[in-house]
């Protein structure tokens, strides 16, 4: 039995030393998202530490395995929709990751759950979702897309 703990505690020491990458790339104003400052107020409370370069480091970043789960939605979010990088998107890409962040918001897919654990003020009340829905309804129009093409699917 004392093998076995020692094997486990060094283990747990050996793990911590496989870091990921944490860090944020420089924003350019000029790309990045700008819109309403009660849209931009959700989405940096509730967004952009997964969806930006803005990220904000909790200390549980450097906790094995914990920093690897978070490196992983942090690569995932910004690749699904980068608000540091908006202007850059590409329109049409730009416009199904819309239509995909209506539903998820929707359905109280985002912020993640285990975000939410250690993030209590993202969670996102009904009158901050429908801020959310509507900027999205507003930048899927201006995409030339429908707003309610999900819901045309969904039938």
């Amino acid at each position: 039995m004392n093998k076995l703990v020692y094997v486990v505690i060094g283990i747990a020491i050996a793990i911590q030393f496989i870091r990921p990458d944490f860090k944020n790339l420089p924003v350019d104003d000029k790309v990045a998202l700008n819109t309403d400052p009660k849209v931009m107020s959700i989405l940096k409370t509730s967004c952009y530490d997964c969806h930006s370069s803005e990220t904000k480091y909790p200390w549980y970043q450097n906790v094995a395995p914990v920093s690897w789960i978070m490196s992983d939605h942090i690569v995932r979010g910004r690749k699904a929709l980068d608000f540091s990088n908006w202007a850059n998107i590409d329109p049409k890409v730009k416009l199904l990751r819309l239509e995909r962040a209506k539903q998820v918001v929707n359905n109280n897919m985002m912020p993640k759950h285990d975000y939410l654990m250690m993030h209590k003020n993202a969670v996102l009340d009904n009158s901050e979702k429908q801020t959310l829905v509507e900027f999205f309804d507003l930048q899927i129009i201006e995409l030339g897309g429908t707003p309610n093409r999900l819901k045309e699917l969904d039938k």
